[in-house]
């Protein structure tokens, strides 16, 4: 079971000795770059949680691996691809990199491919309820293969008495191995950025339900302006 990290704690590294350790942090985004409360909730995350994995790798003796959601490919072919579709990510990284952690290869490319195909698939409007089901199970299925796949490299690359990081989404469904200790990172502007985006989805539901209502009204001031001319 991960152990939350709501503030820094400082674990004794005695305690873990001989053990494997992974620091989880999840991996969010703002949904509008030009956002200007969300890129500050956004920023205060990342910082509070740089913070935070600091503090846990001085405690537990360091960093060895890294592992991102996303990426088929570890070490400099990794932070090239991370580069191109993560800024922050690879910026954080790259310090971890240079302080003598691996970046390794997280994902089967074929499988990743697979998830994403199914899921843009599941965004458009289908006629058959039974294509919809059968598109549910397959992306189920697949992000199944997906998790185990991270779960296993993860598993073959992190060693005994060492410790290791993964970025990756909260709604991931990643079972690690029994003799992986987990550490789940939550800095406080987590919680807040949690209830910033709640808000910004009400927000957008309620502009495009004010949108949809004035359509019929629009159409009707223009037919009456054309009935008059």
């Amino acid at each position: 079971m991960a152990e939350e990290l709501g503030q820094i704690q400082r674990p004794s590294a005695s305690q873990y000795d001989g053990r494997r350790k992974l620091l989880l942090v999840p991996l969010i985004y703002g949904p509008q770059a030009d956002d200007e409360e969300g890129a500050t909730v956004l920023q205060n995350y990342w910082e509070q949680m740089q913070t935070q994995v600091t503090a846990l790798e001085g405690a537990l003796g360091g960093l060895q691996h890294i592992y991102h959601e996303s990426l088929t490919v570890g070490g400099s072919e990794g932070m090239e691809q991370l580069g191109n579709v993560d800024l922050r990510s690879h910026g954080f990284i790259i310090e971890k990199t240079q302080n003598g952690a691996v970046l390794e290869a997280t994902e089967d490319m074929d499988v990743l491919l697979e998830t994403l195909d199914l899921q843009r698939c599941m965004m458009i409007p289908l006629a058959s309820a039974n294509v919809g089901s059968r598109l549910q199970e397959w992306h189920s299925d697949s992000n199944k293969q997906r998790y185990e796949h991270i779960a296993s490299n993860i598993d073959s690359t992190l060693g005994e008495n060492e410790t290791g990081l993964l970025l990756i989404s909260e709604r991931h469904q990643v079972q690690f191995p029994s003799d992986i200790e987990v550490f789940y990172v939550s800095p406080p502007a987590l919680d807040e950025y949690r209830r910033w985006f709640q808000n910004w989805i009400e927000q957008q539901q309620a502009a495009a339900a004010a949108a949809k209502d004035s359509v019929p009204e629009n159409e009707k001031q223009l037919a009456d302006e054309e009935a008059r001319e």
